[in-house]
C-alpha cells in the first residue's frame, strides 16, 4: 500500500484519505524564509514505496505549484518507487485555450512540468474541462464530487429541487445531480467579456414557484456569476436559492456578493478548506487511488 504525504492546508482531507485506503500518513513540514522562498521537508521515509502526494493548488496557486513540483521531484530523489500527485483543486485548469492572438496557455504549461519532475499519475477533482487534461504526458483521472454533492443535497430535504447550471460548460454536473436527486434541472446561457472579464447571464422564463433552486458549479471564485443566476431564480419565484460547488474559491466579497443576489446558502466541498466545506471528496479520491495502487 502507498504512503499518503500531505502538508498543512490538506492535513484533513489528506488523513481522510488514509484513513480511507488504511495507509501510512506522513507530514510534509513547511515554513517560509524572511525572503519568502519555501522550505519543506518529508517527516518521514518511504524508500521503494509508492508515494501518494495530496496537495491543492488554491491562492497562492504560484507558490503552492512550485511547493508541489519541488515535492514531487524531491520524492524520486528519496527513493520513491512511484509518485502520485493528487491536485484536489487544479491550478490554472480554467486557462485551456488560446483564445485572444498571444496568450500563455497556462494548462498546458503545469502538465508539461509535472511529467518534467516525473509523476507517474495526476488525480484531481471536477478538473473545469476534461479536455484540458488530454494532452498531459504524466497518465490523468479525473475524479468527480458531484454524487457526493448530490448526497448532501438529498440530506437537506429541499422542496421540489430544481438544478441550475450558470452555463453550458456546468450542464453535465447539473444532469448528473438532478439524476441522483430525481428531479428537472437546465442551463443557462453565459456571456464573458474577453477584455474585462464582465459577465452576463441571459434572462430564462422558469417555473419556480415553491420550488427550491440549486445553482450547481465546478468553481464559485468572484460569485457574480452565481448571484446572476439567483436573481432570475429569484424573479421566477423559487422559493429557497442553494448555491454548490466543488471548489469554493471564494474571492474577496463573494460571500456577500451572492447573499446580494438572493442565495441563502453555500456548499463546497474540502478541496479547498474552507468555512462552507460541508462535503469530503476522500471517499471519491480514495476509491480513484484503489484503482491505480
Amino acid at each position: 500500500m502507498a504512503v499518503i504525504a500531505f502538508s498543512q492546508e490538506c492535513k484533513s482531507l489528506g488523513a481522510r484519505v488514509a484513513d480511507e485506503l488504511q495507509a501510512r500518513k506522513i507530514m510534509i513540514e513547511s515554513k517560509i524564509f524572511p525572503d519568502g522562498e519555501s522550505y519543506l521537508r518529508f517527516a518521514a521515509e518511504f524508500p521503494g514505496q509508492d508515494l501518494v502526494v495530496i496537495k491543492s493548488c488554491f491562492p497562492q496557486q504560484d507558490k503552492r505549484l512550485v511547493e508541489l513540483l519541488f515535492i514531487l521531484d524531491a520524492a524520486r530523489e528519496l527513493g520513491a518507487k512511484r509518485t502520485i500527485a493528487v491536485v484536489p483543486y487544479l491550478a490554472y485548469a480554467r486557462q485551456d485555450k488560446r483564445l485572444r492572438p498571444g496568450e500563455v496557455v497556462s494548462n498546458s504549461s503545469v502538465g508539461r512540468l509535472l511529467g518534467a519532475v516525473g509523476a507517474d499519475l495526476l488525480v484531481t477533482v471536477d478538473v473545469h474541462q476534461k479536455e484540458s487534461l488530454k494532452n498531459y504526458k504524466t497518465r490523468t483521472v479525473n475524479v468527480s464530487a458531484m454524487p457526493l454533492l448530490a448526497e448532501y443535497l438529498k440530506s437537506m430535504k429541499l422542496s421540489q429541487p430544481y438544478i441550475l447550471a450558470p452555463d453550458k460548460g456546468a450542464a453535465a454536473h447539473a444532469q448528473l445531480v438532478a439524476s441522483i436527486l430525481k428531479t428537472d434541472y437546465t442551463y443557462l446561457e453565459k456571456r464573458r467579456d474577453r477584455i474585462t472579464g464582465q459577465i452576463v447571464t441571459d434572462e430564462r422564463d422558469l417555473r419556480l414557484d415553491c420550488r427550491d433552486a440549486v445553482i450547481l458549479d465546478d468553481i464559485i471564485s468572484t460569485g457574480s456569476t452565481i448571484a446572476n443566476v439567483a436573481r432570475i431564480a429569484e424573479r421566477c419565484g423559487a422559493r429557497k436559492i442553494v448555491a454548490a460547488c466543488t471548489h469554493a474559491l471564494l474571492v474577496g466579497e463573494a460571500e456577500v456578493t451572492m447573499k446580494r443576489g438572493g442565495v441563502t446558502d453555500v456548499i463546497g466541498t474540502d478541496t479547498i478548506a474552507s468555512s462552507v466545506s460541508r462535503v469530503s471528496v476522500a471517499p471519491a479520491i480514495a476509491d480513484s487511488l484503489r484503482q491505480h495502487l
